[in-house]
Protein backbone atom coordinates (compact mmCIF):
# COMPACT_ATOMS: atom_id res chain seq x y z
CA UNK A 1 0.00 0.00 0.00
CA UNK A 2 1.68 3.16 -1.15
CA UNK A 3 2.27 6.12 1.90
CA UNK A 4 -0.03 8.89 2.24
CA UNK A 5 1.07 12.36 1.93
CA UNK A 6 -0.80 15.18 3.03
CA UNK A 7 -0.93 18.21 0.03
CA UNK A 8 0.94 20.58 1.80
CA UNK A 9 3.77 18.05 3.05
CA UNK A 10 4.23 16.68 -0.59
CA UNK A 11 4.28 20.36 -2.61
CA UNK A 12 6.62 21.77 0.16
CA UNK A 13 8.97 18.74 -0.44
CA UNK A 14 8.87 18.75 -4.06
CA UNK A 15 8.93 22.27 -4.36
CA UNK A 16 11.92 22.83 -1.98
CA UNK A 17 13.61 19.66 -3.44
CA UNK A 18 13.69 20.81 -7.15
CA UNK A 19 14.90 24.33 -5.94
CA UNK A 20 17.32 22.85 -3.95
CA UNK A 21 18.94 20.49 -6.09
CA UNK A 22 18.88 23.14 -8.77
CA UNK A 23 20.97 25.73 -6.35
CA UNK A 24 23.14 23.49 -5.48
CA UNK A 25 23.83 22.02 -9.32
CA UNK A 26 24.80 26.07 -9.89
CA UNK A 27 26.91 26.07 -6.82
CA UNK A 28 28.78 23.26 -8.30
CA UNK A 29 29.13 24.17 -11.71
CA UNK A 30 30.00 27.52 -11.09
CA UNK A 31 32.96 26.37 -8.22
CA UNK A 32 34.17 23.79 -11.42
CA UNK A 33 33.91 26.98 -13.66
CA UNK A 34 35.68 29.34 -11.36
CA UNK A 35 38.82 26.88 -10.77
CA UNK A 36 39.27 25.65 -14.15
CA UNK A 37 39.80 29.67 -15.59
CA UNK A 38 41.98 30.03 -12.76
CA UNK A 39 44.27 26.91 -13.36
CA UNK A 40 44.16 27.90 -17.17
CA UNK A 41 45.38 31.69 -15.83
CA UNK A 42 47.72 30.49 -13.74
CA UNK A 43 49.27 27.80 -16.37
CA UNK A 44 49.19 30.27 -18.69
CA UNK A 45 51.14 32.93 -16.69
CA UNK A 46 53.82 30.26 -15.85
CA UNK A 47 54.41 29.37 -19.59
CA UNK A 48 54.45 33.16 -20.43
CA UNK A 49 57.12 33.09 -17.88
CA UNK A 50 59.16 30.57 -19.22
CA UNK A 51 59.37 31.69 -22.67
CA UNK A 52 60.01 34.85 -22.35
CA UNK A 53 63.41 33.76 -19.76
CA UNK A 54 64.08 31.31 -22.06
CA UNK A 55 64.19 33.52 -25.57
CA UNK A 56 66.20 36.25 -23.37
CA UNK A 57 68.77 33.99 -22.46
CA UNK A 58 68.94 32.63 -26.24
CA UNK A 59 69.63 36.02 -27.25
CA UNK A 60 72.25 36.41 -25.08
CA UNK A 61 70.68 37.74 -21.50
CA UNK A 62 71.21 35.85 -18.09
CA UNK A 63 67.17 36.61 -18.01
CA UNK A 64 67.67 38.78 -15.60
CA UNK A 65 66.34 41.83 -16.93
CA UNK A 66 62.92 39.85 -17.71
CA UNK A 67 60.27 41.72 -16.17
CA UNK A 68 56.38 40.24 -16.03
CA UNK A 69 53.51 42.69 -14.74
CA UNK A 70 51.06 41.27 -12.19
CA UNK A 71 48.44 38.90 -14.06
CA UNK A 72 44.97 40.63 -13.42
CA UNK A 73 43.56 36.98 -12.54
CA UNK A 74 46.21 36.00 -9.88
CA UNK A 75 47.70 39.28 -8.78
CA UNK A 76 51.11 38.10 -9.21
CA UNK A 77 54.01 38.40 -10.99
CA UNK A 78 56.09 35.69 -12.08
CA UNK A 79 59.10 34.14 -10.85
CA UNK A 80 61.41 31.83 -12.37
CA UNK A 81 65.44 30.30 -11.48
CA UNK A 82 67.76 27.93 -12.47
CA UNK A 83 68.08 24.42 -11.11
CA UNK A 84 70.44 21.90 -11.36
CA UNK A 85 70.10 18.26 -11.74
CA UNK A 86 71.20 17.73 -8.62
CA UNK A 87 68.71 19.81 -7.18
CA UNK A 88 70.89 22.87 -6.44
CA UNK A 89 70.37 26.36 -7.86
CA UNK A 90 71.87 27.81 -10.35
CA UNK A 91 70.61 31.20 -10.74
CA UNK A 92 68.05 32.76 -9.69
CA UNK A 93 66.14 35.27 -12.25
CA UNK A 94 63.28 36.43 -10.00
CA UNK A 95 61.95 36.33 -7.13
CA UNK A 96 63.06 35.31 -3.42
CA UNK A 97 65.61 33.18 -2.82
CA UNK A 98 64.08 31.75 0.10
CA UNK A 99 61.07 30.42 -1.98
CA UNK A 100 63.38 29.45 -4.57
CA UNK A 101 65.13 27.36 -1.59
CA UNK A 102 61.99 25.89 -0.49
CA UNK A 103 61.00 24.87 -4.31
CA UNK A 104 64.55 23.02 -4.34
CA UNK A 105 64.09 21.53 -1.15
CA UNK A 106 60.88 20.37 -2.35
CA UNK A 107 62.28 19.05 -5.90
CA UNK A 108 64.96 17.41 -3.93
CA UNK A 109 62.84 15.57 -1.45
CA UNK A 110 60.45 14.38 -5.15
CA UNK A 111 57.55 16.64 -4.12
CA UNK A 112 57.65 18.04 -7.61
CA UNK A 113 58.42 17.44 -10.26
CA UNK A 114 59.46 18.01 -13.63
CA UNK A 115 57.10 18.06 -16.81
CA UNK A 116 53.62 18.14 -17.01
CA UNK A 117 50.99 21.00 -15.19
CA UNK A 118 52.11 23.03 -12.27
CA UNK A 119 52.31 21.79 -8.86
CA UNK A 120 51.62 23.89 -5.42
CA UNK A 121 53.50 23.78 -2.46
CA UNK A 122 52.80 25.72 0.59
CA UNK A 123 55.10 28.05 3.31
CA UNK A 124 53.54 29.10 6.31
CA UNK A 125 50.64 31.36 4.74
CA UNK A 126 51.54 31.11 1.43
CA UNK A 127 50.91 29.05 -1.71
CA UNK A 128 52.88 28.81 -5.02
CA UNK A 129 52.27 27.44 -8.44
CA UNK A 130 55.34 26.06 -9.48
CA UNK A 131 56.60 24.04 -13.07
CA UNK A 132 59.77 22.26 -13.60
CA UNK A 133 60.82 22.33 -17.56
CA UNK A 134 64.19 21.08 -19.02
CA UNK A 135 66.46 24.15 -19.62
CA UNK A 136 66.57 24.79 -23.66
CA UNK A 137 69.90 26.77 -23.27
CA UNK A 138 71.91 24.95 -20.48
CA UNK A 139 71.98 21.07 -20.64
CA UNK A 140 71.15 18.89 -17.27
CA UNK A 141 69.49 21.98 -16.13
CA UNK A 142 65.65 23.01 -15.04
CA UNK A 143 63.97 26.30 -15.57
CA UNK A 144 61.99 26.77 -12.81
CA UNK A 145 58.88 28.95 -13.51
CA UNK A 146 56.45 29.85 -10.00
CA UNK A 147 54.78 32.60 -8.83
CA UNK A 148 52.32 33.61 -5.09
CA UNK A 149 48.44 32.34 -5.80
CA UNK A 150 47.63 33.16 -2.34
CA UNK A 151 45.63 35.74 -3.52
CA UNK A 152 43.84 34.04 -5.90
CA UNK A 153 43.20 31.06 -3.52
CA UNK A 154 41.93 33.09 -0.79
CA UNK A 155 39.67 35.21 -3.56
CA UNK A 156 38.14 31.72 -4.87
CA UNK A 157 37.14 30.92 -0.83
CA UNK A 158 35.56 34.12 -0.66
CA UNK A 159 33.11 33.31 -3.14
CA UNK A 160 32.85 29.81 -2.18
CA UNK A 161 31.53 31.59 0.99
CA UNK A 162 29.38 34.19 -0.56
CA UNK A 163 28.14 31.41 -2.95
CA UNK A 164 27.21 28.96 0.10
CA UNK A 165 25.42 31.97 2.22
CA UNK A 166 23.29 33.37 -0.83
CA UNK A 167 22.31 28.95 -1.34
CA UNK A 168 21.69 28.86 2.52
CA UNK A 169 20.24 31.90 1.97
CA UNK A 170 18.22 31.06 -1.49
CA UNK A 171 16.72 27.72 0.35
CA UNK A 172 15.24 29.02 3.56
CA UNK A 173 13.29 31.50 0.96
CA UNK A 174 12.38 29.03 -0.85
CA UNK A 175 11.06 26.72 2.12
CA UNK A 176 9.44 29.53 3.13
CA UNK A 177 7.71 30.57 0.02
CA UNK A 178 6.98 26.62 -1.21
CA UNK A 179 5.37 26.23 2.43
CA UNK A 180 3.21 29.54 1.87
CA UNK A 181 2.49 28.16 -1.23
CA UNK A 182 1.64 24.49 -0.37
CA UNK A 183 -0.82 26.02 2.10
CA UNK A 184 -2.74 28.56 -0.01
CA UNK A 185 -3.26 25.28 -1.97
CA UNK A 186 -4.03 23.46 0.81
CA UNK A 187 -6.56 25.21 2.19
CA UNK A 188 -8.92 26.07 -0.28
CA UNK A 189 -8.45 21.99 -0.96
CA UNK A 190 -9.51 21.25 2.58
CA UNK A 191 -12.33 23.44 2.18
CA UNK A 192 -13.90 21.61 -0.61
CA UNK A 193 -12.69 18.35 1.01
CA UNK A 194 -14.78 19.26 3.95
CA UNK A 195 -17.61 20.77 1.53
CA UNK A 196 -17.79 17.18 0.12
CA UNK A 197 -17.92 15.25 3.33
CA UNK A 198 -21.07 17.77 4.10
CA UNK A 199 -22.41 16.63 0.69
CA UNK A 200 -21.99 13.23 1.64
CA UNK A 201 -23.93 13.70 5.12
CA UNK A 202 -26.96 15.34 3.81
CA UNK A 203 -26.26 18.11 3.70
CA UNK A 204 -27.08 19.83 1.03
CA UNK A 205 -27.10 23.73 1.17
CA UNK A 206 -24.51 25.28 -1.17
CA UNK A 207 -21.89 26.99 0.42
CA UNK A 208 -20.56 30.75 -0.73
CA UNK A 209 -16.60 30.07 -1.26
CA UNK A 210 -14.01 31.97 -3.07
CA UNK A 211 -10.39 30.83 -4.38
CA UNK A 212 -7.86 32.69 -6.56
CA UNK A 213 -7.27 29.79 -8.50
CA UNK A 214 -9.27 29.06 -11.85
CA UNK A 215 -9.77 25.49 -11.61
CA UNK A 216 -10.56 25.68 -7.29
CA UNK A 217 -13.14 28.02 -8.14
CA UNK A 218 -14.54 26.34 -11.05
CA UNK A 219 -14.59 22.91 -8.88
CA UNK A 220 -16.13 25.15 -6.42
CA UNK A 221 -19.11 26.38 -8.49
CA UNK A 222 -19.62 22.60 -9.75
CA UNK A 223 -20.07 21.17 -6.34
CA UNK A 224 -22.08 23.98 -5.68
CA UNK A 225 -24.76 22.77 -8.47
CA UNK A 226 -24.01 19.29 -7.87
CA UNK A 227 -25.86 20.03 -4.62
CA UNK A 228 -28.16 22.16 -5.56
CA UNK A 229 -29.51 19.48 -7.96
CA UNK A 230 -29.45 17.00 -5.53
CA UNK A 231 -31.38 19.64 -3.30
CA UNK A 232 -33.74 19.38 -5.81
CA UNK A 233 -33.33 15.54 -6.76
CA UNK A 234 -34.06 15.23 -2.89
CA UNK A 235 -36.90 17.44 -2.87
CA UNK A 236 -38.16 15.75 -5.80
CA UNK A 237 -38.47 12.56 -4.99
CA UNK A 238 -39.81 13.26 -1.56
CA UNK A 239 -42.52 14.44 -3.27
CA UNK A 240 -42.88 11.70 -5.95
CA UNK A 241 -42.80 8.90 -2.85
CA UNK A 242 -45.47 11.31 -1.37
CA UNK A 243 -47.74 10.57 -4.31
CA UNK A 244 -46.74 7.20 -4.77
CA UNK A 245 -47.89 6.39 -1.24
CA UNK A 246 -50.54 8.11 -1.18
CA UNK A 247 -51.32 6.32 -5.06
CA UNK A 248 -50.82 3.11 -3.60
CA UNK A 249 -52.90 3.69 -0.29
CA UNK A 250 -55.98 4.98 -2.91
CA UNK A 251 -56.06 1.41 -4.55
CA UNK A 252 -54.99 -0.29 -1.97
CA UNK A 253 -57.62 0.43 0.20
CA UNK A 254 -60.57 0.39 -2.18
CA UNK A 255 -59.20 -3.34 -2.40
CA UNK A 256 -59.68 -3.62 1.26
CA UNK A 257 -62.60 -2.08 1.79
CA UNK A 258 -64.59 -4.07 -1.59
CA UNK A 259 -62.90 -7.44 0.15
CA UNK A 260 -64.58 -6.76 3.41
CA UNK A 261 -68.12 -5.43 1.84
CA UNK A 262 -67.65 -9.19 0.28
CA UNK A 263 -66.47 -11.35 3.58
CA UNK A 264 -69.43 -9.31 5.24
CA UNK A 265 -72.22 -10.15 3.07
CA UNK A 266 -72.69 -6.22 2.40
CA UNK A 267 -71.44 -6.01 -1.08
CA UNK A 268 -72.62 -8.12 -4.09
CA UNK A 269 -69.27 -10.43 -5.08
CA UNK A 270 -69.56 -9.57 -8.77
CA UNK A 271 -70.03 -5.55 -8.59
CA UNK A 272 -66.93 -5.96 -5.90
CA UNK A 273 -64.72 -8.11 -7.83
CA UNK A 274 -64.96 -6.04 -10.72
CA UNK A 275 -63.71 -2.67 -8.51
CA UNK A 276 -61.21 -5.29 -7.20
CA UNK A 277 -59.65 -6.07 -10.77
CA UNK A 278 -59.84 -2.32 -12.00
CA UNK A 279 -57.76 -1.21 -9.12
CA UNK A 280 -55.81 -3.95 -9.21
CA UNK A 281 -54.82 -3.28 -12.29
CA UNK A 282 -54.52 0.32 -11.48
CA UNK A 283 -52.04 -0.81 -9.51
CA UNK A 284 -49.69 -2.95 -11.24
CA UNK A 285 -49.67 -0.49 -14.03
CA UNK A 286 -48.17 2.46 -11.48
CA UNK A 287 -45.92 -0.58 -9.73
CA UNK A 288 -45.10 -1.06 -13.64
CA UNK A 289 -44.10 2.29 -14.35
CA UNK A 290 -42.08 2.82 -11.42
CA UNK A 291 -39.94 -0.67 -12.57
CA UNK A 292 -39.84 1.05 -16.22
CA UNK A 293 -38.19 4.35 -15.16
CA UNK A 294 -35.93 2.98 -12.56
CA UNK A 295 -34.83 0.86 -15.59
CA UNK A 296 -34.68 3.96 -17.94
CA UNK A 297 -30.92 4.95 -15.68
CA UNK A 298 -29.16 1.83 -17.40
CA UNK A 299 -28.07 1.84 -20.75
CA UNK A 300 -31.17 0.13 -22.84
CA UNK A 301 -30.95 -2.64 -25.26
CA UNK A 302 -31.44 -1.09 -28.64
CA UNK A 303 -30.51 -4.60 -30.40
CA UNK A 304 -33.85 -5.79 -29.66
CA UNK A 305 -34.96 -3.02 -31.70
CA UNK A 306 -37.07 -3.52 -35.13
CA UNK A 307 -38.76 -1.27 -37.61
CA UNK A 308 -42.31 -1.09 -36.85
CA UNK A 309 -45.03 1.06 -38.41
CA UNK A 310 -45.76 3.38 -35.68
CA UNK A 311 -49.60 3.70 -37.36
CA UNK A 312 -50.13 0.55 -36.19
CA UNK A 313 -48.65 1.15 -32.69
CA UNK A 314 -50.88 4.33 -32.04
CA UNK A 315 -53.96 2.19 -33.45
CA UNK A 316 -52.89 -0.15 -30.66
CA UNK A 317 -52.89 2.06 -28.06
CA UNK A 318 -55.60 3.87 -28.68
CA UNK A 319 -58.09 0.31 -28.49
CA UNK A 320 -56.16 -0.40 -25.27
CA UNK A 321 -57.86 2.47 -23.99
CA UNK A 322 -60.60 3.43 -26.08
CA UNK A 323 -63.38 2.57 -23.25
CA UNK A 324 -61.95 5.04 -20.52
CA UNK A 325 -62.15 7.43 -23.53
CA UNK A 326 -65.58 6.79 -24.00
CA UNK A 327 -66.95 6.47 -20.52
CA UNK A 328 -65.66 9.85 -20.38
CA UNK A 329 -67.16 10.77 -24.01
CA UNK A 330 -64.04 11.34 -25.63
CA UNK A 331 -63.28 10.44 -29.48
CA UNK A 332 -60.53 10.18 -31.57
CA UNK A 333 -59.70 11.97 -34.91
CA UNK A 334 -56.94 10.69 -37.03
CA UNK A 335 -54.38 11.92 -39.57
CA UNK A 336 -51.84 9.33 -40.67
CA UNK A 337 -50.14 8.42 -43.58
CA UNK A 338 -51.50 6.64 -46.19
CA UNK A 339 -47.90 4.81 -46.64
CA UNK A 340 -46.30 3.04 -43.91
CA UNK A 341 -44.51 4.79 -41.18
CA UNK A 342 -41.46 3.32 -40.29
CA UNK A 343 -39.60 3.74 -37.43
CA UNK A 344 -36.56 1.52 -35.61
CA UNK A 345 -37.64 1.08 -32.21
CA UNK A 346 -38.24 -1.21 -29.37
CA UNK A 347 -42.03 -2.42 -29.22
CA UNK A 348 -42.42 -2.12 -25.48
CA UNK A 349 -40.55 1.65 -26.00
CA UNK A 350 -42.75 2.40 -28.53
CA UNK A 351 -46.21 1.44 -26.50
CA UNK A 352 -45.03 3.38 -23.56
CA UNK A 353 -44.36 6.74 -25.25
CA UNK A 354 -47.24 7.12 -27.49
CA UNK A 355 -49.54 5.32 -24.54
CA UNK A 356 -48.54 7.32 -21.93
CA UNK A 357 -49.41 10.31 -23.72
CA UNK A 358 -52.45 9.06 -24.73
CA UNK A 359 -53.49 8.56 -21.07
CA UNK A 360 -52.59 11.83 -20.42
CA UNK A 361 -54.81 13.16 -22.95
CA UNK A 362 -57.91 11.40 -22.66
CA UNK A 363 -57.66 12.73 -18.95
CA UNK A 364 -57.50 16.53 -20.17
CA UNK A 365 -59.55 16.13 -23.13
CA UNK A 366 -63.22 17.65 -23.28
CA UNK A 367 -64.46 15.18 -26.04
CA UNK A 368 -62.09 15.03 -28.24
CA UNK A 369 -58.25 13.93 -28.93
CA UNK A 370 -56.67 14.19 -32.49
CA UNK A 371 -53.26 12.27 -33.43
CA UNK A 372 -51.32 12.66 -36.74
CA UNK A 373 -48.29 10.57 -38.13
CA UNK A 374 -46.08 11.46 -40.66
CA UNK A 375 -43.04 10.74 -42.20
CA UNK A 376 -40.67 13.20 -44.07
CA UNK A 377 -37.37 12.35 -45.54
CA UNK A 378 -35.88 14.07 -42.02
CA UNK A 379 -38.14 12.96 -39.63
CA UNK A 380 -40.96 10.93 -38.25
CA UNK A 381 -43.56 13.38 -36.07
CA UNK A 382 -46.23 11.97 -34.11
CA UNK A 383 -49.29 14.71 -32.89
CA UNK A 384 -51.11 14.20 -30.15
CA UNK A 385 -53.27 17.42 -28.91
CA UNK A 386 -56.79 17.27 -26.62
CA UNK A 387 -59.39 20.10 -26.52
CA UNK A 388 -58.78 20.38 -23.22
CA UNK A 389 -57.52 23.63 -21.07
CA UNK A 390 -54.17 22.97 -21.72
CA UNK A 391 -51.19 22.81 -19.66
CA UNK A 392 -50.74 26.34 -17.50
CA UNK A 393 -48.39 28.25 -18.28
CA UNK A 394 -46.21 27.58 -14.90
CA UNK A 395 -46.19 24.03 -15.60
CA UNK A 396 -45.49 23.94 -19.15
CA UNK A 397 -41.33 23.61 -18.21
CA UNK A 398 -41.48 20.92 -16.16
CA UNK A 399 -43.97 17.86 -17.23
CA UNK A 400 -40.87 16.25 -18.34
CA UNK A 401 -39.15 16.41 -15.34
CA UNK A 402 -39.52 13.54 -12.78
CA UNK A 403 -41.58 13.23 -9.95
CA UNK A 404 -42.95 16.72 -11.36
CA UNK A 405 -46.91 16.45 -10.36
CA UNK A 406 -48.93 19.15 -12.11
CA UNK A 407 -51.97 19.88 -11.93
CA UNK A 408 -54.73 17.05 -12.00
CA UNK A 409 -51.26 14.59 -12.88
CA UNK A 410 -51.10 11.59 -10.99
CA UNK A 411 -47.72 10.80 -10.22
CA UNK A 412 -45.34 12.51 -11.70
CA UNK A 413 -43.50 9.44 -14.00
CA UNK A 414 -45.49 9.25 -17.13
CA UNK A 415 -44.26 12.28 -19.12
CA UNK A 416 -40.85 11.34 -17.60
CA UNK A 417 -40.87 7.99 -19.22
CA UNK A 418 -41.87 10.09 -22.73
CA UNK A 419 -39.16 12.28 -22.33
CA UNK A 420 -36.66 9.86 -21.51
CA UNK A 421 -37.29 6.93 -23.96
CA UNK A 422 -37.44 9.42 -26.66
CA UNK A 423 -34.18 10.40 -26.13
CA UNK A 424 -32.47 7.25 -26.32
CA UNK A 425 -33.76 7.37 -29.95
CA UNK A 426 -32.20 11.16 -30.28
CA UNK A 427 -35.73 12.15 -31.17
CA UNK A 428 -37.28 15.12 -29.27
CA UNK A 429 -40.46 15.68 -27.31
CA UNK A 430 -42.25 19.35 -27.51
CA UNK A 431 -45.75 20.05 -25.27
CA UNK A 432 -47.10 23.01 -26.21
CA UNK A 433 -51.20 25.02 -26.08
CA UNK A 434 -53.24 24.80 -29.49
CA UNK A 435 -56.71 24.50 -28.57
CA UNK A 436 -55.73 22.21 -25.40
CA UNK A 437 -52.59 20.56 -24.72
CA UNK A 438 -50.54 19.53 -27.85
CA UNK A 439 -47.45 17.21 -27.81
CA UNK A 440 -45.16 16.73 -30.26
CA UNK A 441 -42.71 13.31 -30.53
CA UNK A 442 -40.08 13.81 -33.44
CA UNK A 443 -37.68 11.19 -34.58
CA UNK A 444 -34.56 11.14 -36.55
CA UNK A 445 -34.89 10.01 -40.22
CA UNK A 446 -31.70 8.22 -39.50
CA UNK A 447 -33.40 5.69 -36.92
CA UNK A 448 -36.02 4.94 -39.40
Amino acid sequence: MKRKWHLKTRLLVTFAGLICALLIAVAVVFNFSIRRYINSRVNAQLESVSASISDERKGGGHGGKFEDKPDKVTGSKGNAFLLSAEGKIVSVFRGENETAELIAESFRNGEIESGGKYSTISSGEATYAVTITDDSVQKNAYLVSFLDITAVNELASRVNTILFVVIIAAILLCFILSRLFARSLAKPVQSLSEFAREIGGGNLEPREMSFREVELSGLADSMNIMAKELKESKSKQEVFFQNVSHELRTPLTSIRGKAEGIVCGVMEPKEAGNIIIRETDRLASMVEDILYISRMDKDLDLRAAEALDIRDTLSLCVSEQRSEAESKGVSFSFDFDEEPVLLRIRERDAEKIFGNIISNAIRYAKSEINISCHKTDASVTVKIGDNGLGIPEKDLPHIFERFYKGEGGRYGIGLAIVKEAVSVYQGSVIAANDSGAVLTVEFPENVS
